[in-house]
Parts: structure tokens; sequence; C-alpha cells
């Protein structure tokens, strides 16, 4: 089972989201496996975007993930990084598919909903900034 890392925005938490975002990971059958609200300083956002620093967005991107609570979460599932990309659609919501989270939701390119990690090795180092391993939980999903 592979695992991503997930962070609800700001725009998410503010405008009453997190219930309706987090139930289309699990309408796709994707474990839910470690949950957090938190309030990222900037010294926070800036390290965990660090990859980005030159970047003309940099700066603007975190100081607003640091505006507000964030949510951020590990989902499990059986090619949970492309099928969670997918779900997610394209960053800027002008370009998402119709029918995903930023499509549905997303306010700009900014304040689009939701963070996905990119690939399987960000994903572990991602994972990891947010949540030791004691805080990860796996479970057995049944249908009823």
């Amino acid at each position: 089972m592979e695992r991503t890392l997930v962070i609800l925005k700001p725009d998410c938490v503010c405008r009453g989201l997190i219930g309706e975002v987090v139930k289309r990971f699990e309408d796709e059958k994707f474990n839910v496996i470690a949950l957090r609200m938190l309030h990222l300083s900037v010294e926070e956002a800036e390290k965990f975007y660090a990859v980005h620093q030159g970047k003309e967005f940099y700066e603007r991107l975190t100081r607003y993930m640091s505006s507000s609570s964030v949510v951020s979460m590990v989902l499990e599932g059986e090619n949970v990084m492309l099928r969670i990309r997918e779900l997610i659609g394209a960053t800027d919501p002008k370009n998402a598919v119709s029918g995903t989270i930023r499509k549905k939701y997303a306010l700009s390119g900014l304040m689009n909903v939701v963070h996905a990690s990119d690939s399987l090795e960000s994903a572990n180092g991602e994972i990891a900034f947010f949540f030791n391993d004691k805080e990860i939980f796996h479970y057995q999903r049944r249908e009823e």
C-alpha cells in the first residue's frame, strides 16, 4: 500500500470544507491513517516549502500557509499518489478537470484548497515533517 501526505490549506479550513474534502478521499476508498490540525509558523512553512525557495511565489505561499490553521493527513491506498493527484486536479483551478476538488472549490492557484505530495520520495519526507511513526495508524477498511 502506498501512502501520501495531503494538507488542507487555510482556504479549505476557513471555508468549512474539511469534511467535504475528507469525504471525497474516503469515497475513493483511501484510508486516513493520520490526521492533525495545526497552525504553521512562517518558519515552518518556509522549511516545508524549501524546495520552492527562490521562486517568485515562495514568499506569498509561505505567508499564506502560515496565515491560518491547516489540516495535515496521511492517506493510504492502492496507487494513492497518482489517484490523489487526479482527484485534486491541476494547481491552477482554471486548468483543472471538471469534477476535481480544485475545480469545484479552489479560489485561485494559491488558494486551491489542498496540497498533495508529488512523488513517493517527497511524500516520505513530507509525512515525516508532520508525523512520527507512533502517530500513523493502519487499519483494515470494512464495508458494511
